[in-house]
């Protein structure tokens, strides 16, 4: 009986460490100036499949996001926070997706940076 009580212990120790062995989490900056702006960066980046963490801090301006890499990966966070409307290091929002967003939400735009893997 014991013998199987630590059987099933392991067996879920071991199933448990599987299943968040593709989890990893990153920080990058992303463009953006208050409360509403916090709020839609992080459902953009909450959208991707994949994405289980995203909290985008206003005054660092850093997104940190946990994501599994067997679902997503970070070019692809990148990307749809990009498409809400804010420049990221390694994609820009389109001009007219900016110019949509509310007169508050609107920050000096970012140059990016094509080769960065951040």
């Amino acid at each position: 009986m014991k013998t199987r009580i630590l059987s099933a212990l392991f067996i879920l120790g071991v199933s448990s460490l599987t299943l968040f062995a593709g989890n990893k989490t990153e920080k990058f900056k992303v463009a953006g100036n208050c409360g509403m702006c916090e709020a839609r960066i992080e459902k953009a980046a909450k959208s991707v499949d994949g994405v289980s963490e995203a909290d985008w801090n206003q005054e660092t301006r850093m997104i940190e996001v946990t994501f599994d890499t067997s679902l997503t990966d970070l070019g692809a966070i990148h990307k749809a926070i990009a498409e809400a409307g804010h420049d990221t290091v390694q994609c820009s929002a389109s001009d007219e997706v900016y110019e949509e967003l509310p007169a508050c939400c609107k920050y000096e735009r970012m140059a990016v940076d094509k080769s960065s893997g951040s």
